[in-house]
């Protein structure tokens, strides 16, 4: 056949398309910022391991956590912080809490691999808020309910456990509050998860769409966006987001609603983004332990309380303390008391540690009053909202398969 002659616009269009030489002075001083570069790097990765050699050194000193945490949350924070203040640009602010935290993650994993139980499977924002807060070089677990990641936490085999437990739009979440109450775990540390949902589909094309899944909770703050874009189109509740992911893997006739994260665990296309009817949906998560942070000066202290039935003002007398040692309750929640009908237990939350001496005082003098108390927990408060949308999980940042279905899903 003969070949097809182009024309002048077409030569046109092949020529701007085509990689420009640059003038030989810009490709000399491009080489010479080329090589710059490569020295820089080579220093930041000389620094990378003079620090990783300190770090060995603190994990032979506090010998493999057994005299010393290995994981202390207000420290991780405080030196982040510090690195914005002191940034002169024109490197961004914003980057330097995911540049660090895999820094500190990597590091840290050369004093002992740490292992964190999360609300499985993949790709839920529980397994979103483990990796945003412990970086890439931990053991994430899935566990197929919530129960156990506090059983994993409470008997040591995991370090540390995330679970959700409130949300802005959904409120408290029952299970978690329950669990803290009836387990030996103390809360380390606590995540504030911006949640967005997501549509997405193995062509990432709206038009395939011919069913939408997601766990019941984003089909309900989704409902609108639906109407408006895909009206009529059925819908199908499932037991996790990362449940509806893997049936939208298995089908692109169906779409899935939920987190970047799940898009890139079970690989799909993005179709639209941030699809959620109410915005600043935002989810709070509590890293759980087995040993209580020493104060940092920006603390939270979560405590439970009990009452007699019979006692006449006595919310009041429990609450009495904490005003007249000028402790600040950030939060008072009420739960029923389980084998006892129509008696709760009360879960007060304060500003301050528990071995401030102000809190001190409030917490002894408001046990006298009650019936019982426990002292859930005193840790490092989180001072911002982190986006769940960036940097996006790292999908092999475990060992651990996944340990079947889940049956829960953090309310997102």
């Amino acid at each position: 056949m003969p070949k097809s002659k182009l024309s002048s616009d077409d030569r046109s269009k092949d020529e701007a398309l085509a990689p420009q030489t640059p003038a030989p002075e810009i490709a000399e001083e491009l080489a010479g910022l080329r090589t710059d570069i490569d020295k820089i790097d080579a220093e930041i990765l000389d620094r990378l391991n003079r620090r990783a050699r300190c770090v060995q050194r603190v994990g032979e000193i506090k010998d493999g956590g057994r005299k010393g945490p290995i994981y202390v949350a207000a420290r991780e924070r405080d030196l982040v912080r510090a690195l914005i203040e002191a940034n002169p640009g024109p490197f961004p602010d914003a980057g330097i809490p995911h540049v660090f935290r895999e820094i500190i993650s990597a590091t840290r994993s050369l004093e002992e691999r740490v292992r964190v139980a999360f609300l499985g499977p993949d790709g839920t924002f529980s397994h979103q808020a483990a990796s945003r807060q412990f970086g890439a070089q931990v053991d994430l677990v899935p566990v197929t309910n919530m129960r156990d990641v506090f059983t994993l936490t409470e008997r040591g085999d995991t370090h540390f456990g995330v679970v959700p437990v409130e949300n802005t739009i959904e409120g408290p979440i029952t299970v978690t509050f329950d669990a803290l109450v009836e387990t030996e775990v103390t809360i380390c540390s606590e995540i504030k998860l911006e949640i967005s949902q997501h549509l997405m589909s193995r062509t990432g094309r709206l038009e395939d769409i011919q069913k939408v899944a997601s766990h019941p909770q984003p089909l309900a703050q989704c409902r609108r966006w639906l109407e408006a874009n895909l009206q009529g189109i059925e819908t199908v509740e499932t037991t996790s987001t990362a449940a509806a992911a893997q049936l939208a893997h298995a089908d692109e006739k169906v779409a899935s609603i939920g987190s970047e994260v799940t898009a890139e665990v079970y690989d799909l296309l993005p179709i639209a983004s941030s699809i959620e009817d109410q915005r600043g949906n935002t989810t709070r998560f509590l890293v759980i332990g087995r040993e209580t942070p020493a104060p940092s000066g920006q603390d939270l202290t979560s405590a439970v309380f009990t009452v007699r039935r019979d006692q006449s003002g006595a919310l009041h007398d429990l609450l009495g303390p904490f005003a007249r040692n000028g402790v600040n309750l950030t939060a008072v929640q009420s739960r029923p008391m389980k084998g006892k009908p129509w008696e709760y237990i009360f879960i007060v939350d304060m500003e301050g540690h528990q071995d401030d001496a102000s809190v001190t005082r409030a917490l002894v003098e408001a046990g006298a009053v009650a019936a019982s108390h426990k002292v859930l927990g005193s840790f490092p408060r989180a001072l911002e909202v982190t986006s769940g949308a960036q940097p996006a999980v790292p999908r092999h940042s475990r060992r651990s398969e996944p340990s079947g279905q889940s049956v829960q899903e953090d309310p997102s």
